[in-house]
């Protein structure tokens, strides 16, 4: 049994070149985002924060299969980037969304454990 799980993990597992292409590709599309102001933040220094970094990183854990990890970047990253961009947060997202985070977590528990079967 044990050898049957380390297979399957290995398996999991993206190669090296995979996740530096993935990272490329949103790096790229990042770029894309920021020289197009499609999130009319500014200039394109003001889409490079460390809060921007928070849900690239998150991204890139999402893509590699790191669905925890990815999911409470993401949401770090958007919880501080709200106040500077978006202005002040309201009531009702407040009271939701680290909630909904969770649920958020709770569902990539059981999307994960359908990759660990294969």
């Amino acid at each position: 049994m044990k050898q049957r799980d380390s297979h399957i993990e290995k398996h999991r597992e993206h190669h090296p070149r995979v996740s530096f292409g993935l990272f490329l590709i949103a790096l790229g599309l990042a770029l894309l985002v920021a020289t197009n102001d499609m999130l009319h933040l500014g200039s394109v220094k003001d889409y490079f924060t460390w809060e921007t970094a928070l849900v690239f990183i998150g991204v890139i854990l999402i893509l590699n299969l790191s669905f925890i990890p990815g999911i409470l970047m993401i949401a770090g990253g958007i919880w501080f980037m709200y106040d500077n961009h978006f202005g002040e947060m309201p009531e009702v997202v407040k009271t939701f969304y680290w909630p909904g985070v969770v649920i958020l977590i709770g569902i990539s528990f059981i999307i994960s454990s359908f990759f660990k079967r294969r």
